[in-house]
């Protein structure tokens, strides 16, 4: 059954920039799995400006199901980044959504 997760990410104190390098390079990886970054949008102010209650950045990720998750959240290269995505992400919140049909 298809998978498709709505991801909100809050930056570290000043590692807007850092956040936004991390997740280019672990979403890089969401095709390699099956799956599609269906859309991928940021808060309009800068990046390093400090942070509110707003997320940086929300995602809409599809995966053809929840083997293909699991296979995309144990990539070794995106495992390898651990430690970047520490610095930088403050708290991320996971939705399990449901996509909608344009009428």
């Amino acid at each position: 059954m298809p998978v498709t997760l709505c991801v909100l990410l809050w930056e570290t104190e000043g590692n807007g920039d850092l956040l936004v390098e991390y997740e280019d390079a672990v979403l890089a990886l969401v095709p390699e799995h099956g799956g599609e970054v269906h859309e991928r949008v940021r808060r309009t102010a800068a990046p390093d400006e400090p942070r509110g209650q707003d997320p940086l950045e929300v995602q809409v990720i599809g995966l053809p199901d929840d083997a293909a998750l699991a296979s995309y959240l144990a990539d070794p290269r995106r495992v390898a980044l651990a430690d970047v995505r520490d610095r930088a992400v403050a708290r991320t919140e996971i939705v399990r959504v449901d996509r909608v049909a344009r009428g």
